[in-house]
């Protein structure tokens, strides 16, 4: 069962971001405040579910939340400040993007962190695994990320994004092999194998 809350009392912020490891296409990010008496048992870390499961789940997190926001920081931006940098700005973003509440404590997924608008926030590693605001975030952050990918598809088919939505895969790389980069590829990261 996950956690509803890490501090009773506050209104806490669950973030994640979705596309760290991917070859092209933004880094995602979302902020949700859940009600404190909020649950639902289906709700989990989105790499744990199924897509038809994730599109269900993100309806129930939007119509549930108290608020939630998601943000993206691009290829580009990602090529100019790293991806771990990229990945907390989205998260900034996102909590900024809150307009209903504003949190008293952030829980983040993972273990790096930048303190942000002095709002008191705490990292936990598999965290979209342990608190409900978190694997709602991350709900939220996939989503909207494969959304984002799969129009992207429409111009670009021949890197398959519907399907890999920018990870790594074989077909992917060997459509990078074929055709070259796409103006939404990241550049620092290693494209192609040696």
């Amino acid at each position: 069962m996950l956690k509803q809350f890490h501090t009773k009392g506050l209104i806490e912020a669950g973030c994640d971001e979705a596309g760290r490891g991917c070859l092209a296409g933004p880094v995602c990010a979302a902020a949700v405040v859940l009600p404190p008496d909020f649950y639902d048992s289906r709700i989990n870390d989105s790499k744990k579910l199924s897509r038809k499961q994730r599109d269900i789940l993100r309806e129930v997190v939007e119509h549930n939340a108290i608020d939630y926001a998601v943000a993206m920081v691009d290829n580009a931006e990602i090529d100019k400040i790293n991806i771990l940098n990229a990945a907390i700005l989205a998260m900034h973003k996102a909590v900024t993007s809150l307009t209903k509440v504003k949190p008293q404590h952030l829980l983040i997924d993972g273990n790096r962190f930048k303190p942000f608008d002095e709002i008191p926030h705490t990292c936990i590693v598999g965290g979209d695994g342990i608190f409900l605001p978190i694997a709602a975030a991350s709900i939220l952050a996939k989503t909207y990320r494969d959304e984002f990918m799969e129009k992207l598809h429409n111009d670009y088919p021949m890197y398959l994004w519907n399907k890999n939505m920018g990870y790594p895969t074989k077909a992917h790389r060997k459509a990078i092999e074929l055709y070259g980069v796409s103006p939404f590829h990241r550049l620092t990261f290693k494209l192609l194998p040696d």
